[in-house]
C-alpha cells in the first residue's frame, strides 16, 4: 500500500502546470470549442506569438465553480 502512495506523489509532481488546448480538452473530456471558451473565461490563457497555454491550477478554481451542492 505505501508503494501506491509514493507513486500517486510522484504523479503530482510529473503534472504539467500548463497545456495547450487539445490537451486541456482531452484531459477534461469536453470539447475544444468549449474548453477554450472556460478557459477565456477563468482568465487562465497565456498567449505567446501564436502559441497558448492554459493554466491548469486557475481552469481548475474556476471548474470549482460550477460544483453542485447537495
Amino acid at each position: 500500500m505505501m508503494e501506491r502512495r509514493v507513486k500517486i506523489a510522484d504523479m503530482k509532481q510529473l503534472a504539467k502546470k500548463f497545456v495547450r488546448y487539445k490537451e486541456g480538452a482531452v484531459l477534461y473530456s469536453m470539447g475544444l470549442s468549449k474548453f477554450q471558451q472556460m478557459a477565456h473565461d477563468a482568465g487562465a490563457t497565456y498567449k505567446v506569438d501564436k502559441l497558448v497555454l492554459v493554466n491548469l491550477e486557475k481552469f481548475e478554481q474556476y471548474l470549482e465553480t460550477f460544483a453542485e451542492e447537495i
